[in-house]
Protein backbone atom coordinates (compact mmCIF):
# COMPACT_ATOMS: atom_id res chain seq x y z
CA UNK A 1 0.00 0.00 0.00
CA UNK A 2 3.06 2.52 -1.00
CA UNK A 3 0.25 5.29 -1.94
CA UNK A 4 -1.74 4.83 1.61
CA UNK A 5 -1.21 5.90 4.95
CA UNK A 6 -1.76 4.91 8.23
CA UNK A 7 -2.71 7.33 11.53
CA UNK A 8 -4.69 7.42 14.58
CA UNK A 9 -8.20 8.92 14.85
CA UNK A 10 -8.09 12.61 15.89
CA UNK A 11 -11.15 15.08 16.13
CA UNK A 12 -10.39 16.40 12.79
CA UNK A 13 -10.89 12.86 11.14
CA UNK A 14 -14.05 11.90 12.91
CA UNK A 15 -16.47 13.44 10.07
CA UNK A 16 -15.08 11.40 7.85
CA UNK A 17 -14.93 8.08 9.53
CA UNK A 18 -18.61 8.72 10.90
CA UNK A 19 -19.55 9.53 7.12
CA UNK A 20 -17.50 5.99 6.36
CA UNK A 21 -19.24 3.96 8.76
CA UNK A 22 -23.05 4.71 6.64
CA UNK A 23 -21.53 3.75 3.40
CA UNK A 24 -19.86 0.49 4.74
CA UNK A 25 -23.32 -0.47 6.52
CA UNK A 26 -26.10 0.58 4.83
CA UNK A 27 -28.72 -1.69 6.45
CA UNK A 28 -27.58 -1.43 9.73
CA UNK A 29 -29.62 0.60 12.14
CA UNK A 30 -27.52 3.94 12.41
CA UNK A 31 -27.91 4.39 15.82
CA UNK A 32 -26.14 1.51 16.41
CA UNK A 33 -23.42 2.38 14.04
CA UNK A 34 -20.27 4.44 15.90
CA UNK A 35 -21.57 8.42 15.17
CA UNK A 36 -19.69 11.58 15.34
CA UNK A 37 -20.47 12.13 18.62
CA UNK A 38 -19.00 8.82 19.10
CA UNK A 39 -16.03 9.39 17.00
CA UNK A 40 -15.02 12.62 19.00
CA UNK A 41 -15.25 10.32 21.98
CA UNK A 42 -12.68 7.83 21.06
CA UNK A 43 -10.15 10.22 20.16
CA UNK A 44 -10.44 11.89 24.18
CA UNK A 45 -10.80 8.01 25.41
CA UNK A 46 -8.50 5.67 23.24
CA UNK A 47 -7.12 6.99 20.11
CA UNK A 48 -3.95 4.73 20.28
CA UNK A 49 -6.82 2.00 19.35
CA UNK A 50 -8.72 3.44 16.98
CA UNK A 51 -6.49 2.64 13.33
CA UNK A 52 -7.39 4.95 10.23
CA UNK A 53 -5.96 4.43 6.37
CA UNK A 54 -5.75 7.57 4.03
CA UNK A 55 -5.41 8.24 0.39
CA UNK A 56 -4.11 11.35 0.33
CA UNK A 57 -6.42 12.91 2.48
CA UNK A 58 -9.38 10.37 2.61
CA UNK A 59 -10.28 8.05 4.64
CA UNK A 60 -10.32 4.77 2.92
CA UNK A 61 -10.22 2.32 6.01
CA UNK A 62 -10.81 2.02 10.08
CA UNK A 63 -10.11 -0.20 12.90
CA UNK A 64 -11.40 0.81 15.97
CA UNK A 65 -11.09 -1.36 19.45
CA UNK A 66 -10.92 -0.53 23.18
CA UNK A 67 -9.40 -3.21 25.99
CA UNK A 68 -11.59 -4.47 28.23
CA UNK A 69 -11.90 -7.65 30.45
CA UNK A 70 -14.12 -10.90 28.71
CA UNK A 71 -16.01 -13.81 30.58
CA UNK A 72 -15.77 -16.99 28.36
CA UNK A 73 -18.30 -18.62 30.23
CA UNK A 74 -21.14 -15.83 29.63
CA UNK A 75 -20.12 -14.81 26.04
CA UNK A 76 -23.37 -13.77 25.18
CA UNK A 77 -23.71 -9.68 24.49
CA UNK A 78 -24.89 -6.78 22.11
CA UNK A 79 -22.09 -4.56 20.85
CA UNK A 80 -23.58 -1.68 22.23
CA UNK A 81 -23.65 -3.55 25.91
CA UNK A 82 -19.79 -4.39 25.69
CA UNK A 83 -18.40 -1.21 24.99
CA UNK A 84 -20.62 1.23 26.96
CA UNK A 85 -21.67 5.13 25.83
CA UNK A 86 -20.17 5.94 22.85
CA UNK A 87 -19.18 2.36 22.26
CA UNK A 88 -15.96 3.16 23.84
CA UNK A 89 -16.77 4.22 27.54
CA UNK A 90 -15.80 0.95 28.62
CA UNK A 91 -12.34 1.09 27.94
CA UNK A 92 -10.25 -0.34 30.33
CA UNK A 93 -6.29 0.06 29.99
CA UNK A 94 -5.55 -3.05 32.40
CA UNK A 95 -8.04 -5.02 30.05
CA UNK A 96 -6.87 -8.30 29.17
CA UNK A 97 -8.30 -8.15 25.53
CA UNK A 98 -8.39 -5.87 23.08
CA UNK A 99 -12.20 -5.74 21.75
CA UNK A 100 -12.91 -5.10 18.37
CA UNK A 101 -15.80 -2.92 17.72
CA UNK A 102 -15.72 -1.72 13.81
CA UNK A 103 -13.59 -2.41 10.95
CA UNK A 104 -13.78 -0.91 7.86
CA UNK A 105 -13.27 -0.82 4.08
CA UNK A 106 -14.68 1.67 1.70
CA UNK A 107 -16.47 -0.21 -0.96
CA UNK A 108 -14.47 1.43 -3.61
CA UNK A 109 -11.08 0.89 -2.39
CA UNK A 110 -11.57 -2.84 -1.45
CA UNK A 111 -9.06 -5.47 -2.45
CA UNK A 112 -6.01 -3.41 -2.26
CA UNK A 113 -4.86 -4.79 1.16
CA UNK A 114 -6.48 -2.21 3.76
CA UNK A 115 -8.36 -4.34 5.77
CA UNK A 116 -5.18 -6.99 6.15
CA UNK A 117 -3.11 -4.24 7.36
CA UNK A 118 -5.51 -3.32 9.51
CA UNK A 119 -5.57 -6.29 11.30
CA UNK A 120 -1.92 -6.30 11.67
CA UNK A 121 -2.42 -2.86 13.28
CA UNK A 122 -4.66 -4.94 15.28
CA UNK A 123 -2.28 -7.19 16.29
CA UNK A 124 1.09 -5.21 16.72
CA UNK A 125 -1.00 -3.50 19.08
CA UNK A 126 -2.04 -6.48 21.24
CA UNK A 127 1.43 -7.42 22.03
CA UNK A 128 3.11 -4.46 22.15
CA UNK A 129 0.37 -4.13 25.18
CA UNK A 130 1.38 -8.11 25.85
CA UNK A 131 -2.81 -8.47 25.73
CA UNK A 132 -4.33 -12.07 25.55
CA UNK A 133 -5.59 -11.35 21.96
CA UNK A 134 -8.37 -9.89 20.45
CA UNK A 135 -12.71 -10.52 20.40
CA UNK A 136 -14.80 -9.13 17.90
CA UNK A 137 -18.58 -9.90 16.95
CA UNK A 138 -17.65 -10.90 13.07
CA UNK A 139 -20.32 -9.56 10.81
CA UNK A 140 -21.88 -12.03 8.41
CA UNK A 141 -22.05 -9.90 5.22
CA UNK A 142 -23.36 -12.99 3.46
CA UNK A 143 -25.71 -13.94 5.12
CA UNK A 144 -28.79 -12.09 3.85
CA UNK A 145 -28.50 -14.53 1.04
CA UNK A 146 -28.41 -17.76 2.47
CA UNK A 147 -30.74 -16.94 5.76
CA UNK A 148 -34.27 -18.39 3.97
CA UNK A 149 -32.76 -22.12 3.70
CA UNK A 150 -30.84 -22.19 6.86
CA UNK A 151 -29.85 -21.00 10.34
CA UNK A 152 -27.64 -18.72 11.38
CA UNK A 153 -25.37 -21.63 13.04
CA UNK A 154 -25.96 -23.54 10.21
CA UNK A 155 -24.69 -20.95 7.50
CA UNK A 156 -21.46 -19.80 10.00
CA UNK A 157 -20.71 -23.89 10.45
CA UNK A 158 -20.83 -23.83 6.29
CA UNK A 159 -18.07 -20.91 6.05
CA UNK A 160 -16.11 -22.16 8.87
CA UNK A 161 -15.87 -25.89 6.80
CA UNK A 162 -15.11 -23.89 3.29
CA UNK A 163 -18.33 -24.63 2.32
CA UNK A 164 -20.05 -21.13 1.90
CA UNK A 165 -17.86 -17.72 1.35
CA UNK A 166 -18.44 -14.71 3.66
CA UNK A 167 -17.00 -11.31 2.73
CA UNK A 168 -16.41 -10.62 6.02
CA UNK A 169 -15.93 -13.56 8.42
CA UNK A 170 -14.04 -15.82 5.48
CA UNK A 171 -11.56 -12.58 5.73
CA UNK A 172 -11.46 -13.40 9.28
CA UNK A 173 -10.92 -16.83 9.16
CA UNK A 174 -7.91 -16.12 6.88
CA UNK A 175 -6.12 -13.70 9.33
CA UNK A 176 -5.93 -16.25 12.32
CA UNK A 177 -9.32 -15.74 13.97
CA UNK A 178 -11.49 -18.78 15.21
CA UNK A 179 -15.77 -18.36 15.68
CA UNK A 180 -16.27 -19.48 19.17
CA UNK A 181 -19.81 -19.22 19.18
CA UNK A 182 -22.49 -16.93 17.79
CA UNK A 183 -23.89 -13.84 19.25
CA UNK A 184 -27.90 -13.43 19.28
CA UNK A 185 -29.54 -9.56 18.53
CA UNK A 186 -25.62 -8.00 18.42
CA UNK A 187 -26.08 -5.61 16.24
CA UNK A 188 -29.70 -4.59 14.87
CA UNK A 189 -29.53 -4.97 11.08
CA UNK A 190 -32.01 -6.44 8.70
CA UNK A 191 -29.93 -8.00 6.05
CA UNK A 192 -28.51 -10.72 8.88
CA UNK A 193 -31.17 -10.47 11.35
CA UNK A 194 -28.87 -9.27 14.19
CA UNK A 195 -26.49 -12.35 13.88
CA UNK A 196 -22.54 -11.94 14.57
CA UNK A 197 -20.46 -14.96 14.87
CA UNK A 198 -17.89 -14.35 17.79
CA UNK A 199 -14.25 -14.71 16.99
CA UNK A 200 -10.98 -14.48 19.19
CA UNK A 201 -7.49 -13.84 17.72
CA UNK A 202 -4.93 -15.55 20.50
CA UNK A 203 -1.60 -13.67 21.25
CA UNK A 204 0.80 -16.36 21.33
CA UNK A 205 3.41 -14.22 22.71
CA UNK A 206 1.61 -13.09 25.80
CA UNK A 207 4.04 -13.65 28.55
CA UNK A 208 2.23 -16.44 30.88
Amino acid sequence: MPELTVTNLTADLAPQCAALELVAFPSADPAELISLEDMLAYAEVFPEGFFVILDGDQVVGQGAGIFLDFDFAHPQHTIMGITGENQCRNHNPDGEWYYGTDIVVHPDHRRRGIGRRLYELRKELVRRHDKRGIIAGGYLANFKSHKHEMSAQEYVAAVVAGDLYDRTLSFQLGNGFEVRGLLENYLEDEDNDGWAALIVWENEEKAG
